[in-house]
C-alpha cells in the first residue's frame, strides 16, 4: 500500500532539523549545513549537481538513494520552497533548484496565500494548496497514482504531519553534532502515544539512519 513518508531527513544528535535564522543566505539556518554532511559526498549528491562523476557509494549514498524510489509526489512547507514571506510579490521565485528541480514528479506547497502552478523541466510541477495539510495529502495521493507520497520538509511540516498520525515512515539521517538551536522535530510530541516505534537503525558513514514506523 502506497505510504506517506519522510525520507533522508537531517537532525542534529540533539533533535534540530534546522539552525536559527533561515535566509536567502542561509536557507538551512546558520550551522544548518552541518546537518547534510554526510549526504554531500555521497554518488547520489555528485550526480544531482548537473552528472558530476564520483561520490561515495557507501551505507549513506544507498539509504540517499532509497529516498527517491517509488515516490510519485512530493510535499514541502513553503520555506522549503522559498524565503519569501506573505503574498506572492510576483512569479520570479521558481525555488532553490534552478530550472531543473530534482524531484520529477508534482510536488505540492503549502502555503496560505494562492499562487498559479508552476511546470519546471525534468517533469517537475510545483502546485501551490492553501487548504492545509489534508488537502495537500489528497491532491498528493492522487498525483502520486499509487507510489509513495514523500514529505520533503520543513520542520514544521513534518511536525504537523506527525502530530495528525499521518505519516506511515520516517527516515531519519541522525547527525553527530549540537545545534543547541533552531527548529526542533521533536519537542512537545509524544511518539510512543502517536503511535511510532524504531524499526531499523543503521550506522553510515557520517550519520545514523533510524526508521520510525507507525504500528
Amino acid at each position: 500500500m502506497a505510504k506517506l513518508c519522510v525520507r533522508s531527513f537531517a537532525v542534529s544528535l540533539d533533535g534540530y532539523g534546522a539552525g536559527p535564522s533561515q535566509d536567502l543566505q542561509h536557507p538551512l539556518g546558520l550551522r544548518g549545513p552541518e546537518l547534510m554532511e554526510w549526504f554531500f559526498p555521497t554518488r547520489l549528491w555528485q550526480t544531482m549537481q548537473g552528472g558530476q562523476a564520483g561520490g561515495e557509494t557507501g551505507i549513506d549514498n544507498r539509504m540517499a538513494e532509497q529516498g527517491f524510489e517509488g515516490i510519485g509526489a512530493w510535499i514541502l512547507g513553503r520555506n522549503m520552497f522559498g524565503p519569501v514571506r506573505g503574498p506572492w510579490p510576483d512569479d520570479s521565485w521558481k525555488g532553490w533548484w534552478g530550472d531543473e528541480p530534482p524531484y520529477h514528479t508534482p510536488v505540492f506547497v503549502l502555503t496560505h496565500h494562492p499562487r498559479a502552478p508552476l511546470a519546471m523541466a525534468g517533469g517537475t510541477e510545483f502546485r501551490f494548496v492553501t487548504e492545509g495539510i489534508h488537502a495537500a495529502l489528497e491532491q498528493a495521493r492522487a498525483a502520486a497514482g499509487g507510489l509513495d507520497v514523500r514529505v520533503g520538509g520543513g520542520v514544521s511540516t513534518v511536525r504537523q504531519y506527525l502530530a495528525a498520525g499521518l505519516l506511515d515512515e520516517l527516515h531519519l539521517a541522525v547527525r553527530p553534532v549540537l545545534l543547541g538551536a533552531g527548529e526542533a522535530l521533536f519537542q512537545g510530541l509524544d511518539l510512543p502515544a502517536l503511535g511510532y516505534e524504531v524499526a531499523e537503525s543503521i550506522a553510515g558513514e557520517r550519520a545514523t539512519h533510524v526508521v520510525l514506523r507507525r504500528r
